[in-house]
C-alpha cells in the first residue's frame, strides 16, 4: 500500500524568506539556551549568511548570566559583539539584565550606527527585549503560562 501524506502549502509563505526567529529558554536545572535563525535584512536576497546567528555576536548563553538573541543590522553587531557584551556586562559588572541590555543596545550600538534589538533572559527567568527602532515583533511566557505579544514599544 501507498499512503500519502499532504501537508499546507502556501507559495506566497514559501517565498516570502524575510525577518529573523529568535529565542532564549530557561530549563528547571537552570541551563539556558539560545537560537537564532535569520533571513537577513529585508528585501536582501534569501540563502545569504546571517549576522544575527553568530554565536558572541548575535546570539549568546551562559548559565552564569544570561541567553541572548538578537535581530538587526548584523554588520554592527559583530562590530559590537552584542550577545556576549551584555552577558559580560552582567558578569564582570554586575549589572541586571536591564540595565546590560539597554547600556549595548541605546548607548554603544546606536552610538556604531546600528540598529536592531535583542530578546534576553537571565539565569533568574527575568526578562529584557531592547531595541532602538520603531517596533520589534516579540513575544513571551513565563512558567505560569502567562503569553505576552508586542511590537511596539510601551
Amino acid at each position: 500500500f501507498i499512503y500519502y501524506v499532504f501537508a499546507f502549502y502556501d507559495a506566497d509563505i514559501k517565498n516570502a524568506k524575510f525577518g529573523t526567529v529568535g529565542c532564549v529558554a530557561l530549563d528547571k536545572n537552570g541551563n539556558i539556551a539560545a537560537g537564532t535563525s535569520t533571513g537577513g535584512m529585508t528585501n536582501k536576497r534569501w540563502g545569504r549568511i546571517g549576522d544575527a546567528p553568530i554565536i558572541g555576536s548575535g546570539t549568546y548563553a551562559n548559565n552564569k548570566t544570561c541567553g541572548v538573541s538578537s535581530t538587526g543590522w548584523g554588520e554592527y553587531f559583530i562590530r559590537s559583539q552584542v550577545a556576549y557584551d551584555i552577558s559580560a556586562q552582567m558578569e564582570y559588572q554586575q549589572k541586571s539584565l536591564k540595565e546590560a541590555t539597554a547600556d549595548v543596545i541605546q548607548n554603544k550600538l546606536t552610538q556604531l550606527g546600528g540598529t536592531g534589538g535583542v530578546v534576553a533572559l537571565d539565569k533568574n527567568g527575568n526578562m529584557s527585549f531592547e531595541f532602538n527602532t520603531a517596533g520589534m515583533y516579540r513575544a513571551s511566557m513565563n512558567d505560569k503560562g502567562e503569553l505576552v505579544v508586542k511590537i511596539y514599544k510601551e
